[in-house]
């Protein structure tokens, strides 16, 4: 994209990125419209159990991995290649649009944190049930405190997740890179645990995880700061980041506990072994609805900021 570019094609270059993240917003991720995403897990599901076992297993993990990734990323680029070279620009778009739409989970997971507080407010069991379809941690003995903060620390890492690093691999490789990115998002939630079932098998699919997610991860915290204006925020941010388990997902959680004042982390059951995730924040007091909603709109105002950051960012590489 160097060069001039004429006003149509500048907006065949943004379009399918509007016109997804509308699309998103509107819809979210309907349960009737097939996902690529699962087929990215069906594909994962078969090859973890067809190799997860015997010798070698890391070694085997390693090459499922680069595999899956390096062939989600030039199936991408093939499919959308031909399509623009040899049927249309505007096929191309479309298909880009509906990429990046499936790409893009903003919406999805705000309504479902929504809907575990409403059904906390009906009752504890449906609060655990609900909470059980968005977090990864076992959520049978959860307190009701224990719910709500897991379903802030879950809208705050997928602020990362599912928005700005999509994004954020959407400008510097495309829809290709949004495409790998998503796999690699999907391997380390399927066999990135560091458990004894996971732990050598998804080793290097939770690494390469860590490392797409580095930069995204403290971006999603920057902006959270920059949106609020809470910029005297940043030393409580570097200091709990760096000290959560996880090199990337502490520094969005941090960004969200100091905001609303709370603390976050501590122990987790995670397929009946328990994990300890060290705290984030020393305010102990208890959530409630007015902080889901709070956290809601900052979610809304740094993905905005994202787009059009994403949009600017395509438009000045197009013309330079």
């Amino acid at each position: 994209m160097v060069g001039n570019v004429s006003p149509m094609e500048q907006i065949i270059l943004i379009l399918p990125l509007l016109t997804a993240w509308m699309f998103d917003r509107w819809l979210g991720d309907p349960t009737w419209l097939p996902h690529p995403v699962v087929a990215f897990g069906n594909a994962i599901s078969a090859c973890e159990h067809a190799l997860n076992k015997g010798h070698k297993r890391f070694a085997k993990g390693t090459v499922i991995t680069i595999v899956l990734v390096a062939g989600t990323y030039l199936l991408t680029y093939a499919l959308l290649q031909s399509a623009g070279t040899y049927i249309s620009p505007w096929l191309k778009a479309a298909l880009e649009t509906i990429l990046i739409f499936y790409c893009l989970a903003g919406t999805t997971l705000v309504r479902e944190v929504r809907e575990v507080f409403r059904a906390l407010d009906r009752s504890l069991t449906e609060g655990r049930r609900h909470v059980a379809r968005i977090v990864g941690r076992d959520t049978q003995t959860l307190s009701a405190q224990e719910v709500r903060t897991a379903a802030l620390e879950t809208l705050a890492e997928n602020l990362s997740d599912g928005v700005i690093a999509p994004l954020f691999w959407y400008l510097l490789l495309g829809v290709p890179g949004m495409m790998m990115y998503k796999m690699i998002n999907t391997l380390d939630s399927m066999i990135g645990y560091r458990n004894s079932r996971y732990r050598q098998f998804g080793c290097f699919a939770a690494r390469l995880d860590d490392v797409a997610n580095y930069l995204p991860a403290r971006l999603t915290a920057l902006l959270m700061i920059l949106v609020t204006g809470h910029l005297n925020l940043l030393k409580f941010v570097l200091r709990y980041g760096k000290a959560h388990a996880s090199p990337n997902s502490g520094y969005p959680e941090a960004a969200l506990a100091g905001i609303l004042d709370c603390r976050f982390g501590g122990p987790h059951n995670y397929f009946g072994e328990e994990v300890w995730k060290p705290y984030i924040g020393s305010n102990t007091r208890l959530l409630a609805t007015k902080d889901m909603r709070q956290a809601v709109r900052i979610n809304r105002k740094v993905e905005f900021s994202m787009i059009i950051l994403t949009c600017l960012v395509l438009l000045i590489k197009s013309i330079g």
